[in-house]
């Protein structure tokens, strides 16, 4: 019986050297080939509409059009590409966050290879991977009362993506852009979403990321 063909995959991270590392350990497992590298999220969704890989594995924090934009697009355009993202971040909304768009996998910067390529397969077999680093039991519990909720718990998704490019020093203009908002738009999610942190200025919500490990 022969081999399976390799499945097709698209890898997209700002950093040259993580992008070919990564392209490179699959390649060379021959389960799978590489068809398109982009380093911003502009190219890589030009690229997967160019290509439709079976899979896609994208950096959190790619330039450009938002990641979790990308992953929403690719499900509305019924592309055939399943989407993980790469990610340095830990926090729990933030996982909630990547599979209430539709990606199919989490994976972290610090998992080892082979539990990287294992992910990438049980998306391809149609599942949903999650990271051994990553605490499912908590991840998957209820969120509770609202009086018990972590402060980022209480945001939109749209708020948390507007908070998350903030914290990295993105300017609103350049939010509006990558999340396909208007500037107006961003800020009025800026605006409620220091109302419900209780913090009123960019450099204060800076501050509450690097004291909850919340920015890359």
């Amino acid at each position: 019986m022969a081999d399976a063909a390799p499945l097709t995959l698209l890898v997209a991270d700002e950093f040259a050297l993580i992008r070919e590392g990564v392209a490179c350990l699959c390649e060379t497992s021959g389960r799978f080939r590489v068809v398109a590298q982009a380093a911003d999220g502009e190219a890589a969704w030009a690229r997967l509409r160019e290509q439709q890989p079976d899979l896609a594995l994208l950096d959190l924090a790619l330039h450009g059009l938002h990641v979790l934009e990308i992953a929403r697009r690719i499900e509305d355009s019924q592309l055939p590409t399943r989407a993980g993202i790469l990610t340095l971040r830990h926090d729990r909304k933030t996982f909630l966050e990547i599979l209430r768009a539709q990606a199919r996998g989490i994976f972290l910067r610090s998992d080892p290879a082979e539990p990287m390529l294992e992910g990438l397969e049980r998306m391809a077999a149609g599942g949903i991977y999650v990271s051994p680093g990553i605490d499912v039991h908590q991840l998957f519990q209820s969120d509770g009362p609202r009086s018990s909720r972590q402060p980022l718990d209480t945001l939109s998704a749209r708020e948390h993506q507007v908070f998350s490019l903030l914290v990295e020093g993105i300017r609103a203009k350049e939010i509006a852009a990558r999340l396909n908002l208007s500037p107006k738009t961003v800020d009025t999610y800026r605006s409620s979403l220091m109302r419900k942190l209780d913090i009123h200025d960019v450099a204060g919500l800076v501050k509450f990321a690097i004291q909850h490990h919340l920015t890359e």
